[in-house]
């Protein structure tokens, strides 16, 4: 079993090197090609440790539990890897990677040689794009290490309410649930576990407890939290508000887009149409370049002073309205670009398009669409009511893995990294329909490594919040999991964060926004940006204004 899960553990390994080379060198822009070596390699490994992190939930369920002769506590950990020293690796490589690893990356590649800060003894000296990305840096570092340790000093116990029921020799206990612990009263011997740790899952584990007279006993056990397993409940709770947020708006926003894309897929043109089309994408064409050479005068003439001079510039009225204006510039262009796109498919490329794309993202859509409304109905039956009304997918794991051990392990993994892309293109669609949002889409031979690290860093924030996630909704199928001992206790019952997680305030707002993004996007579905004319009327009088 250990080698074959050490096997397991290589190929997928190669599989995120392989995919995450893949993407690098079909995503990238060409002004990347064969520089930026050391962003791309932070990238890359990002993307691998993105997806280990996720995949370590069902190789926990491996190693724990899942295949033929796992069953039950005495056999625990029986496919002999060290999971928690898995675990351990990667609770410390996240906080790295997105609070040192990245945003140091992401300076030093946007960074462009010039003058220090002015008014400083440097004034006028030469700086390189090390030294400036090292400035920055070391503001992060010092105001998130300040952070951490703080809160590591005054936040690093967990409250864990323990209730202790005394039985009888001669009852068998079907059910041990979290925070009980099962007193033998003859032997004395007992058991502590996480949630549905022994037995089979039946909906009915705490009325189990109310309807017999057993002698029991509540406390609240304070538990000491190593330093790793602390940063992993501090970025998962950083996490939450991106996922919470991101995650839900990608529940309603990927299925559709997908669908979405068949329906607009490129269709024949007669010599009407492709004369009326090709003159309303020349007229945008002509206005976002005058809109571009207004915004150029703006910056040259420094009426609005909002140039990139320091670290906390952008905070006066012209500084804001400036930046506004070029973020609907790029969603406008962007817009443009995905336009002509399709014009160009519909006319020049339509004898070259591949028919089959949009047929296979109708069936991507119809199965994103499946999950969407699996995870809502999981959502509602398991994860929010105290006492779980139904195992729903549990229950499928287990039938799956009934045919093959692995299938029920895959099925996890599906709708685990269902999520990251749910947070991605919820992030994407955010930033198009909300105008102070940065936008980062990825497109073929067109994605810069400034957008590569926004979006991997986004992605490793919304890990763990992904892992503590799924390792309670499928606390049934993963009883026997470390990262369940880890993530159902200790972190949950954090000192603060406890708060937000026992009563599920993120997993609410992950509802609110899924089902709120799912009404607003089947009433808009199609992204539509400032228009051209109105940032060409916007510029012009602003520029009226500073002359007056």
């Amino acid at each position: 079993m250990q080698w074959f899960l050490i096997v397991i553990i290589a190929v997928a390994f190669l599989l995120l090197t392989v995919v995450g080379v893949y993407f690098i060198v079909k995503f990238q822009h060409p002004d990347d090609k064969n520089e930026a070596w050391a962003p791309k390699l932070v990238v890359l490994f990002g993307f691998i440790m993105a997806g280990a992190t996720v995949l370590l939930l069902p190789l926990d369920v491996a190693n724990d539990g899942t295949f033929p002769g796992c069953e039950g506590y005495d056999t625990r950990n029986c496919g002999g890897l060290n999971m928690e020293l898995f675990w351990d690796i990667f609770y410390w490589l996240i906080p790295i990677w997105v609070f040192f690893m990245i945003p140091f990356m992401t300076f030093y590649y946007e960074a462009d040689d010039g003058t220090l800060m002015a008014g400083t003894h440097l004034e006028g000296k030469k700086r390189s794009r090390l030294a400036s990305a090292c400035c920055y840096q070391l503001v992060i570092l010092f105001v998130m290490g300040l952070t951490l340790g703080l809160c590591y000093a005054f936040l690093n116990k967990s409250y864990v309410p323990i209730e202790t029921y005394i039985v009888p020799p001669t009852v068998d206990v079907p059910v041990i649930t979290i925070n009980k612990v099962i007193v033998n009263s003859t032997t004395g011997e007992y058991a502590s576990f996480s949630k549905f740790m022994l037995g089979e899952f039946t909906g009915q584990d705490d009325r189990l407890y109310q309807d017999v007279s057993w002698n029991s006993t509540s406390e609240e056990v304070i538990v000491p939290v190593e330093a790793s397993t602390f940063f992993a409940g501090f970025m998962a709770f950083i996490g939450w508000f991106f996922f919470a947020i991101f995650g839900g708006i990608g529940l309603a926003a990927l299925p559709l887009d997908l669908i979405m894309a068949y329906v607009r897929r490129p269709k024949f043109m007669d010599a009407g149409e492709f004369a009326e089309a090709q003159i309303s994408i020349r007229e945008r064409v002509n206005e976002l370049v005058s809109v571009g050479e207004l915004m150029k005068l703006e910056e040259d003439e420094g009426k609005t002073g909002a140039g990139r001079k320091g670290l906390f510039n952008g905070l006066s009225k012209d500084a804001r309205e400036q930046k506004k204006t070029f973020l609907d510039f790029r969603r406008a262009v962007y817009l443009l670009e995905e336009d002509i796109e399709e014009f160009q498919n519909c006319s020049a490329n339509y004898k070259n398009y591949n028919p089959l794309i949009p047929y296979f993202s109708l069936i991507l859509g119809v199965c994103a669409v499946i999950i969407s409304l699996f995870w809502l109905i999981h959502i509602i039956v398991y994860v929010l009511p105290k006492n779980p009304i139904l195992p729903f997918l549990n229950t499928y794991f287990k039938w799956f893995d009934s045919w093959f051990p692995l299938f029920g392990v895959l099925s996890v993994a599906i709708f685990t990294l269902y999520l990251l892309l749910c947070a991605i293109k919820g992030c994407f669609k955010f930033g198009m329909r909300v105008g102070f949002v940065h936008l980062h889409p990825m497109k073929l031979n067109k994605t810069y490594m400034s957008s590569f690290m926004f979006n991997i860093g986004l992605v490793l924030l919304c890990s763990l919040p992904v892992v503590q996630f799924c390792s309670l909704a499928f606390a049934d199928y993963a009883r026997y999991t470390n990262t369940l001992q880890i993530m159902g206790t200790q972190v949950k019952y954090l000192k603060f964060f406890s708060f937000f997680w026992k009563n599920n305030v993120f997993v609410y707002i992950l509802i609110i926004f899924g089902a709120l993004s799912s009404l607003y996007l089947i009433c808009r579905p199609r992204d539509a940006g400032v228009s051209s004319l109105d940032l060409r009327d916007r510029l012009r009088s602003r520029a009226r204004s500073h002359d007056e």
